[in-house]
């Protein structure tokens, strides 16, 4: 049986959308480059624009500038944060305003003269505008291409169900949610929230076609009936695009599903799947003794700022210890700034931080929010015992209360914790088990996508939190 009428939808996958992304900002950068260098040239009094100008007048650095430009910018590179019009103004917002602060820094503590103040100035009013009006088409483009993608879920049980709760949250919504089929002849005529169960599987063709349906995403967690196996199969011959519930999950929140996942997740995840690149974990050890450098050499400076502060603040100690957890749930001394008064951190029964917290001294809130009290890490990192991305590292106590009510909790230490993570930089501080298992969903999508690129990424935007004080 064969579905008729109904030709392939092309869409863009995730990965795809934030490559255009780049280089739509990148050609937004460079043309913004050309029209800085022509109005500096046309005000220069030595010579016009010209080869001989380009060769000679600007330095190294300022072809550079696209690039910095697109680093300030990279939390836009966030899909949710792309299709959002407000988002995308504050993220352009605020690289705007970083750019000219750098700038101002380097201008007034260099030789005077030495660098262009028109170029540069005609280069980030450019830049901004050019790349507002990008990021506009793009959103349009987008919601177009969103209204055009028309998606039925294949079953209304625990996974569609969850499915629907993750779109309803996304704003503007991935693609055009025409309903639900499932073979259970109870659901159907029913809704889930708003979206109704339309069919079992034995109308599912008739659906597709009726419907004009372009994607089919699989929520069917359970045995599936013969007659919705064939008919999947007739559809996807027929050009429909099929996505499982855990990818379409992944690919909107970054996150892995651990609640509606196997039990043999982790042995098909993790052990059956060739483990990463020993060209991955080379680069990654030397961006970690890197990194681990130079957070030495700035940790050198500002120590005896902060042991300062710290002494005045709530006494000694300056530096922190606390056991944790590493890879193979090894135990290892976590190094910090002291946030905390001493006389409520040696309680075994500690419990986890919380928002405003009354254990946290006055210097440490200021520590806390621009991550400034984990810099003593960069000894950790560079000692071997943490990296400097990763899961967060936990205490003893807390990962076997995690283990025995989250599942797959273990799994989180198959790989160094960090510095900084993919969780961290996603969801703050986690208060509850419930935001914990969330925290989980992030560093499992971490530990299963792993790459160097996305590695610098979070590095990146964790530097863009330390600079907005997102710490706690």
């Amino acid at each position: 049986m064969t579905v008729s009428g109904i030709s392939e939808r092309w869409h863009l996958q995730p990965s795809e959308q934030r490559w255009l992304l780049i280089i739509g900002d990148l050609l937004m950068g460079l043309i913004a480059l050309f029209l800085s260098l022509y109005f500096w040239a046309a005000g220069d009094a030595w010579m016009n624009f010209s080869i001989e100008f380009l060769r000679s007048r600007p330095d190294f650095w300022y072809y550079l500038l696209p690039l910095l430009w697109i680093i300030l910018i990279i939390e836009l590179y966030d899909l949710k944060k792309a299709n959002n019009l407000i988002e995308t103004l504050k993220g352009i917002g605020l690289g705007t305003s970083i750019y000219i602060i750098l700038y101002l820094v380097f201008y007034f503590t260099s030789e005077p003269n030495s660098l262009p103040r028109l170029g540069v100035a005609v280069f980030i009013i450019s830049v901004a505008l050019l790349t507002l009006a990008w990021r506009m088409i793009y959103i349009r483009l987008f919601r177009t291409a969103s209204l055009q993608r028309r998606v039925l879920i294949v079953g209304a049980g625990k996974a569609g169900s969850t499915l629907v709760d993750v779109l309803d949250q996304q704003d503007p919504p991935p693609f055009n949610l025409i309903g639900l089929v499932d073979d259970d002849p109870n659901k159907i005529g029913t809704k889930i929230h708003q979206h109704p169960i339309l069919a079992g599987g034995g109308q599912l063709l008739d659906l597709i076609r009726s419907e004009k349906i372009s994607d089919l995403v699989l929520a069917i967690s359970g045995e599936m009936e013969s007659g919705m196996f064939h008919a999947i199969l007739s559809a996807q011959e027929a050009g429909i695009n099929l996505t499982t519930m855990s990818e379409m999950y992944e690919s909107l929140l970054g996150r892995v599903p651990i609640f509606l996942l196997e039990s043999d997740w982790v042995i098909r995840s993790f052990v059956e799947k060739i483990p990463a690149s020993n060209i991955y974990r080379i680069l990654k050890r030397g961006l970690d003794v890197l990194g681990g450098l130079v957070g030495l050499a700035v940790l050198v400076v500002i120590y005896p700022f902060v042991a300062l502060a710290i002494l005045i603040d709530s006494g000694k100690p300056v530096i922190f210890k606390q056991e944790r957890l590493g890879r193979g749930g090894n135990p290892y001394a976590l190094l910090k700034f002291r946030t905390m008064f001493m006389g409520d951190m040696v309680n075994g029964e500690q419990p986890m931080t919380s928002k405003n917290d009354p254990r946290i001294t006055r210097v440490g809130r200021f520590l806390r929010k621009t991550h400034l009290d984990e810099w003593p890490q960069f000894l950790n990192v560079l000692h071997g015992e943490m990296s400097l991305v990763g899961p967060r590292s936990e205490r003893r106590e807390f990962v076997q209360i995690f283990q025995e009510k989250i599942p797959f909790y273990r799994a989180r230490m198959l790989v160094k914790p960090g510095i900084t993570g993919w969780a961290q930089i996603n969801q703050s501080y986690a208060e509850t088990v419930e935001e914990t298992a969330v925290k989980l969903e992030y560093d499992l999508y971490y530990i299963q996508h792993r790459n160097i690129f996305m590695d610098i990424v979070i590095l990146i935007r964790t530097i863009g939190s330390s600079l907005g004080f997102k710490g706690r």
